[in-house]
């Protein structure tokens, strides 16, 4: 799939990784440094301009090694960029951690996975049919 990309960054557009990644690493395009103190939230550009096709949207996650070091996600997580948004991404990230944290200019701090959605269409009904489940939920099934 090829999707148009403004890059009004310094840095290289979004690659995958490896042959099997599913995202692409984001980086943050800062002229200063943004420290974070615990519980504290920013919205970090990316410089990054994107045009998803219809039936398409791109998913914003944690990366992991960050979150899993560091204590760093991403507070509306999965984000959702809409294939007819063509503003600048921006991650809104938040320090989870007990120390303050740094966001450097070409820091890694997200990643974009591009995915394809349906669109749904409502049948109001006056029931539901019956599942195995039925209304079971949080945490019905045990540890």
């Amino acid at each position: 799939m090829q999707i148009r990309i403004v890059n009004k960054s310094t840095h290289s557009l979004p690659a995958y990784e490896t042959i099997a990644s599913a995202g692409m690493d984001l980086r943050a395009f800062l002229s200063e440094p943004v420290s974070l103190k615990t519980l504290e939230r920013a919205m970090i550009p990316t410089g990054l301009f994107i045009e998803i096709p219809n039936g398409f949207e791109a998913q914003i996650r944690p990366r992991s090694g960050l979150a899993a070091r560091s204590g760093i996600t991403i507070l509306n997580s999965p984000g959702t960029i809409d294939a007819d948004y063509r503003g600048e991404i921006k991650i809104i990230i938040v320090n989870l951690s007990s120390e303050l944290f740094t966001v450097n200019n070409g820091d890694r701090i997200a990643q974009m996975v591009i995915a394809r959605h349906e669109k749904a269409e409502w049948i109001e009904a006056a029931e539901l049919n019956d599942s195995e489940r039925g209304a079971g939920g949080f945490g019905h099934t045990g540890m």
